[in-house]
């Protein structure tokens, strides 16, 4: 059985996601689905990153990261760029950025 489709994805998500735990909930979430990569806190408010794993993982990575987050984030929207399949893996874990 050939191994799933590996994708990598950068992500913005803007609304209340500053001071309210959304990194480390995020970190959290990329851990549960066994996804990789970062997310950091950006100057103008928002959370922003960079999610890699199989397609279905991201997805649902995707999914929690336009209508969940944490418990007191408000998400106004999320946007996510450069989609691409990936060879490998370039990160070994989810990090928070700082």
């Amino acid at each position: 059985m050939a191994a799933p489709k590996l994708v990598s994805v950068d992500f913005e998500v803007f609304g209340l996601v500053q001071g309210v735990f959304f990194r480390k909930y995020t970190q959290e979430q990329g851990m549960k689905l066994g996804v990789v990569g970062w997310c950091r806190n950006t100057s103008h408010g928002t959370v922003a990153g960079q999610v890699e794993g199989p397609t279905q993982k991201v997805q649902l990575m995707k999914d929690w990261l336009s209508n969940v987050g944490s418990r007191a984030s408000r998400i106004e929207r999320a946007e996510f760029k450069n989609e691409k399949e990936i060879q490998d893996y370039t990160f070994k874990k989810f990090t928070i950025r700082h």
